[in-house]
């Protein structure tokens, strides 16, 4: 039965290691906005495309009050050569037998150039302070993916405003 997550949803909590071998839980960021992005495979075209555009955005994103986390089951030794070529200022979390990208939804079926197989789904998850899924994509493009979670944060917090 697959996982599918949406907005309003409790996010579902993680213990995982970084590109340094450092744990990173989920609850370590209680009162922060999280941008978890998962992706299928370091030093990859669309991946280093997603990474990149989040890069380039991640000061902006970190002026939102957001931090980005990625996710692949690439081991520590990939995810510190693929931050350090395309100099990433985040963190890297290594899932290694997928098990929090199956929580998430993440891991599953999927469909490239007209071949089905079971692997990482490309998906983005915004968490907000209290844990609270604030805004899913399923299926994340990798081209332009950092301008769209900006943008995403920016009407979330418009949003909030307004609420108050």
């Amino acid at each position: 039965m697959a996982v599918t997550l949406e907005a309003g949803d409790k996010a579902p909590t993680f213990s995982l290691p970084d590109q340094d071998g450092t744990t990173h839980k989920l609850a370590d960021y209680a009162g922060k906005t999280v941008v978890l992005y998962f992706y299928p495979k370091d030093m990859t075209g669309g991946c280093t495309a997603q990474a990149c555009s989040l890069r380039d955005v991640n000061a902006e994103i970190a002026a939102e009050g957001a931090v980005v986390l990625g996710v692949s089951t690439d081991t520590a030794e990939s995810h510190q050569q693929f931050r350090a070529m395309h100099q990433l200022p985040f963190t890297l979390l290594v899932d290694e037998g997928a098990k929090v990208a199956t929580r998430y939804g993440s891991w599953g079926e999927k469909v490239l150039y007209g071949r089905t197989s079971i692997g990482m789904i490309r998906s983005t998850f915004i968490i907000g302070p209290d844990g609270t899924l604030l805004k899913v994509w399923k299926r994340a493009r990798a081209a332009g993916h950092g301008e769209a979670v900006l943008k995403a944060l920016n009407d979330i917090k418009k949003s909030q405003v307004k609420a108050s």
